[in-house]
């Protein structure tokens, strides 16, 4: 089983996940926009039994259709890691790709909130794209 880590900027936190991701995607709405200081957030989903260690500033966000995500940034450097959805049973996560530094993980499936893409941004062959969130 593949096991990886993806790191803060200064190391102080990391999340170790297992096995492939149960998806890979883009959002372009504008708080990930916002978020990451990039035009979208790159995420990987993984199931429970991810480990967590270091220490993490919480923040938590309600998203259009009312979920509530709480996202954990480094309170060192500031990194936006990782974040959970409030109430999910399944306890899955999602990890900014990035941060798993990379080159190699797979690409994203979907890309969400296309409404909000900036037009420059060219998506891979092959994605499907939603023009808001299909949940």
């Amino acid at each position: 089983m593949v096991t990886r880590i993806a790191k803060c900027t200064c190391g102080q936190l990391q999340i170790t996940v297992e096995g492939e991701p149960l998806g890979v995607g883009v959002c372009h709405c504008f708080a990930c926009q916002s978020r990451t200081g990039s035009v979208f957030a790159a995420l990987a989903a993984f199931g429970p039994g991810y480990r967590v260690t270091g220490r993490a500033t919480d923040y938590v966000r309600t998203g259009d259709q009312g979920a509530k995500f709480r996202f954990r940034f480094c309170p060192v450097c500031g990194t936006n890691l990782f974040h959970t959805e409030e109430g999910e049973d399944n306890r899955s996560v999602g990890v900014a790709v990035g941060a798993f530094a990379d080159p190699d993980f797979p690409p994203p499936r979907d890309s969400v909130y296309d409404c909000r893409r900036h037009r420059w941004v060219q998506l891979p062959e092959g994605i499907t794209v939603y023009d808001k969130d299909p949940e």
